[in-house]
């Protein structure tokens, strides 16, 4: 990841519980993502599956019309927890895109499936000591449990998390 990018957490409340239009949402995107800090970069988008509700196709909308253009790559990986994978039309629906689409707007984007029960895709990236399980778990547990995540964000310059994405304790992502 690259060493200018901070964590970063963006966030609009919609007026009187409504919700925010896709105009508002590119707003809040461009107010987040400036093109010149993209221009060549590698980016992937981590989003989460269709078991999880959140403007997924919007967001990743406003996000490729904002850097898409400057950006090296932007591919989307889908945060499975321990569920399924997602066909290629299904993460098109749940990007809110066309067949079509895909095969011209968004042709260079590729889709990955987070492989959370395939040893070789992942990768230790530290370790959670006895003492620190023990303590999150209430007593409940006392033994060391690696911490893996999946390897290819390794290969990208910039990791974005789009919605309700979270860390797992059996799979990396949920």
């Amino acid at each position: 990841m690259s060493a200018h990018a901070s964590p970063l957490l963006a966030q609009a409340i919609a007026p009187d519980q409504g919700s925010l239009s896709a105009a508002q949402i590119s707003e809040v995107v461009a107010g987040c993502l400036p093109v010149e800090a993209y221009r060549g970069r590698k980016v992937l988008l981590i989003i989460p599956d269709g078991t999880r509700t959140a403007p997924v196709g919007t967001l990743f909308k406003a996000v490729h019309s904002r850097i898409g253009h400057v950006a090296g790559s932007i591919d989307i990986m889908i945060a499975l927890g321990t569920h399924q994978p997602m066909s290629e039309e299904a993460i098109c629906n749940r990007l809110e895109i066309s067949m079509e689409q895909r095969r011209s707007t968004y042709a260079a984007v590729r889709f990955y499936n987070h492989e959370w029960d395939n040893p070789q895709a992942l990768q230790v990236v530290g370790t959670l000591t006895a003492e620190d399980v023990e303590k999150i778990s209430g007593g409940r547990f006392s033994m060391e449990v690696p911490v893996e995540i999946n390897k290819r964000v390794f290969e990208y310059d910039e990791l974005l998390i789009i919605g309700p994405v979270f860390p797992h304790e059996v799979v990396g992502f949920s």
